[in-house]
């Protein structure tokens, strides 16, 4: 029963959390959408700096919430990859700091397996094996749990993530900043079935891809030009919602039909998903009804575990420190690694 302190800035929220394996005692998250919105995007630099301002108030006020000791901490993680090098330094640096002024064992976690870890936070008795949808800003794939630390990729885009579609749909459309909880929003007055718009499939396994990897670049492409049209005919205003709705409704559609057949084919009764898009009502409502019909379970973090939080960062360490994983404190941090490379961490 691991008690972790854990630090997650991989991107632009700066987020502290203490856990006991999968008892969230506290969860700080101080978030930079404010300071990112205007520029459109997150500003690697700019993020960096927000971190180094933030993590000692944040660590404070995770410690300060749960009225313990670091005499009750077993151990400190950090997300070490994959993410911005710099954000990424900070959280690193700071839990390695902690780990040695307080002799504590350092963990380096992978912020992919902290996704995956999410729905353990509300479903105690969740247990490998199960088929895992992770869909964020950066990262869409359907990945094979098989335990802690075992994975398989099964599939994923070959381009856009899902969630960075939706932020270049949202600017398109002139919405705000983030474009996922902008296009849901307005997409709920929307009519999903009067634009037919393309799902971006991906051949068969040639050259070396998955039966279940998908493209979300076609999809961007079909609404620019859809825009485009509509603007060209001149018939008034844009109808944002119908075109949110029925981008929206293809995005959920292709995600939902890509895990279906992988859990069908793997033979796994569970479906978890994670990530940022997790968060989005029509995906939720899509792959409900399908689970439903084909007689699989599925679970949903808690909308503020589907964003970057710290607490699915302990809950992950907290199951590698009790099977005795421990991390150099030289180790380093990566923007890219793959989810199947963990164990390297160790």
């Amino acid at each position: 029963m691991a008690t972790i302190l854990a630090i997650e800035t991989s991107c632009d929220e700066t987020a502290v959390a203490i856990v006991k394996n999968r008892e969230v005692y506290s969860s700080i998250v101080a978030s930079q959408i404010a300071v990112h919105r205007n520029y459109g995007g997150v500003v690697p630099e700019v993020a960096s700096r927000q971190h180094l301002e933030n993590i000692d108030h944040c660590i404070a006020q995770a410690l300060s919430e749960t009225n313990l000791d670091w005499q009750d901490i077993d151990g400190v993680a950090a997300t070490c990859a994959p993410g911005l090098v710099g954000a990424l330094l900070v959280g690193v640096t700071a839990a390695k700091t902690l780990a040695s002024l307080h002799q504590k064992p350092f963990l380096g976690i992978h912020h992919l397996e902290g996704h995956i870890y999410a729905s353990y936070l509300s479903e105690p008795q969740l247990e490998p094996p199960f088929l895992c949808l992770l869909v964020s800003g950066g990262h869409t794939s359907w990945i094979y749990v098989k335990d802690c630390g075992n994975y398989e990729v099964l599939g994923r885009t070959r381009d856009d993530a899902a969630g960075e579609a939706f932020d270049k749909v949202a600017r398109l459309l002139h919405l705000g900043y983030p474009g996922g909880p902008e296009i849901d929003r307005v997409a709920k007055t929307g009519n999903p079935q009067r634009f037919a718009l393309p799902e971006g499939k991906i051949g068969l396994p040639e050259g070396g891809y998955h039966p279940y990897d998908c493209s979300f670049s076609g999809l961007k492409t079909a609404v620019l030009r859809l825009v485009e049209k509509l603007q060209q005919q001149g018939n008034g205003d844009l109808p944002v919602e119908d075109i949110a709705a029925s981008f929206q409704e293809t995005v959920a559609r292709s995600l939902t039909k890509r895990a279906i057949a992988c859990a069908t084919d793997f033979s796994l009764k569970t479906i978890v998903v994670g990530g940022g898009v997790a968060a989005n009502s029509c995906l939720r409502k899509h792959l409900k009804a399908a689970a439903a019909v084909h007689g699989f379970i599925v679970h949903f973090p808690p909308l503020k575990f589907c964003t970057d939080n710290a607490a699915m960062i302990g809950c992950a360490a907290a199951d590698h420190f009790n099977r005795g994983h421990r991390s150099n404190l030289t180790l380093g941090v990566k923007s890219r690694m793959s989810v199947t490379d963990v164990m390297e961490l160790y």
